[in-house]
């Protein structure tokens, strides 16, 4: 069964009251798929023909890069739906393999009963067309990341990304493995790679605080 109270808090169904959302719910077929921890959910390439949302649990997407290396793009937690901007189109498959970091209760909607879901009810569409534009934008960032063939050109591109044009000091959410994991490379190479631009004055570290000491230099890593 779906929990309401969970999914109203999808970026898909905000702004519907749960004993709406299970009405219209009632009036489409799904099926709630239950995952253990470490479960492959869907493969990269896949045909996707059903939306996914996540109503317990988190997964984690990954994607290989130009050498083959799999990079770890992003954990996902509910009440999150997968790969919304594939749904639809010509080439509508999976673009990343999921699997499961815990225990996981997946929402699969076919598509033609997602359709009617939209027909259903204007918000959900409004909301469905912000979610997928927002999402190719960040795989489009992602795209771009992956492009960068140095472990210095990655820290570059990831720091300036959350330093933005105001900020010149950032708190690093991630822990130095995780870090390490999203950009597909050893904790030893990453924490080396920090060490030598601290030393070549591009950085300054402390802890989880990154001050950018130079943007101008750091952007022209990008471009070599």
């Amino acid at each position: 069964m779906i929990q309401p109270e969970i999914l109203c808090q999808s970026p898909i169904f905000r702004g519907i009251a749960p004993d709406e959302l299970q009405k219209l719910f009632s009036q489409i077929h799904y099926q709630v798929k239950l995952y253990n921890k470490g479960d492959l959910i869907v493969n990269g390439g896949e045909i996707c023909d059903r939306l996914l949302i996540i109503q317990m649990g988190n997964v984690k997407a990954e994607m290989n890069d130009y050498s083959g290396k799999t990079i770890k793009i992003e954990d996902i937690e509910a009440p999150r739906p997968l790969a919304t901007a594939f749904l639809f189109g010509k080439e509508n498959q999976f673009p990343v393999t999921v699997s499961a970091n815990t225990d996981v209760e997946i929402v699969s909607v076919p598509k033609p009963e997602f359709v009617k879901l939209l027909q259903l009810n204007s918000l959900i569409l409004n909301n469905y067309l912000n979610t997928i534009s927002s999402r190719a934008q960040f795989l489009s960032q992602k795209l771009k990341f992956l492009s960068f063939k140095t472990i210095r050109q990655k820290i570059a591109h990831y720091l300036l990304e959350m330093a933005g044009d105001r900020l010149q000091t950032v708190e690093i959410p991630q822990s130095q493995g995780q870090l390490a994991e999203m950009f597909g490379v050893t904790r030893p190479s990453l924490a080396r790679a920090l060490g030598e631009m601290s030393q070549d004055g591009l950085i300054e570290t402390d802890r989880r605080f990154i001050k950018i000491l130079d943007k101008n230099r750091m952007n022209g890593l990008l471009k070599n």
